[in-house]
């Protein structure tokens, strides 16, 4: 394969991804990680993208750049479905107890498998969330009892956000929080690119008994601007592959159990 041709499915990849790895596509393409690195040099060069450490990220994907709700449920799709099938393991058999689930496409696939995981359980599950795209998932679901937190809802995720909300949520003390993240890095933490959204994720951390994080590698070693909770909050990530170099080893000093898909 010519430079031009791998460099025109790295701008595919970044269109459909926003993020990209040299080592995933050292991989994928069968080159060396230098001859990655110099592709992204050159595409950087032309504007195409913006050099990051470990990959590239698109123009415009900085610290406080955030798609919608919308645009991100397509992406990934299928590595979300994965990550939301091996979360729900934490439940174990027969789980009795409450959930809370953040706002975020991971999330949310989460909570649609939720009900066919509580099929043969007895009783109901107290779940809680304030995403309005969460919650039809799981307002008709059998063995679910939902309460939807309210506020002002915010356009970008559709999830309630401010002081109300987080009120709320720190009344609150449930077993599982299932939570997502734009970015989880060795020296920043998890990370998310608005103020009040931080808010609201760093009140859910805060209440939960037990942490559970749910997000996939192109996360991994990102910086969006406000941190929310540090890797020592977190008791298990649940992704697709498992992070390596710095960040693998911050999370063995914060004792987080790693799951991969």
């Amino acid at each position: 394969m010519y430079a031009t041709e791998r460099q025109g499915l790295i701008e595919r990849l970044l269109l459909d991804e926003g993020r990209v790895a040299v080592v995933e596509l050292s991989t994928r393409f069968g080159v060396t990680t230098e001859t990655v690195r110099r592709d992204l040099d050159a595409l950087e060069q032309a504007g195409a993208l913006r050099r990051v450490h470990g990959g590239a990220v698109a123009i415009g994907h900085g610290s406080t750049a955030e798609a919608s709700v919308v645009e991100r449920t397509t992406l990934r799709a299928d590595t979300k479905q994965r990550i939301a099938n091996r979360a729900l393991d934490v439940l174990g058999d027969g789980f009795r107890g409450s959930l809370y689930f953040d706002a975020g496409t991971t999330t949310a696939a989460v909570a649609g498998l939720l009900p066919g995981r509580l099929a043969e359980t007895r009783g109901e599950t107290e779940v809680v969330t304030h995403s309005l795209t969460l919650a039809p998932a799981l307002a008709g679901a059998e063995r679910v009892a939902l309460t939807v937190v309210g506020g002002r809802i915010r356009g970008v995720t559709a999830a309630a956000v401010g002081a109300g909300t987080v009120r709320s949520i720190q009344s609150l003390r449930p077993d599982i929080v299932f939570i997502g993240a734009n970015g989880v890095s060795a020296g920043f933490g998890l990370s998310t690119p608005d103020p009040e959204e931080a808010a609201v994720k760093e009140a859910i951390v805060l209440a939960a008994r037990r942490v559970v994080v749910v997000a996939d590698s192109s996360k991994f070693q990102q910086e969006s601007l406000v941190s929310f909770a540090g890797l020592t909050a977190v008791d298990l990530l649940v992704t697709d592959q498992a992070p390596e170099g710095e960040l693998a080893e911050a999370l063995a000093a914060a004792d987080v159990e790693v799951w991969s898909a």
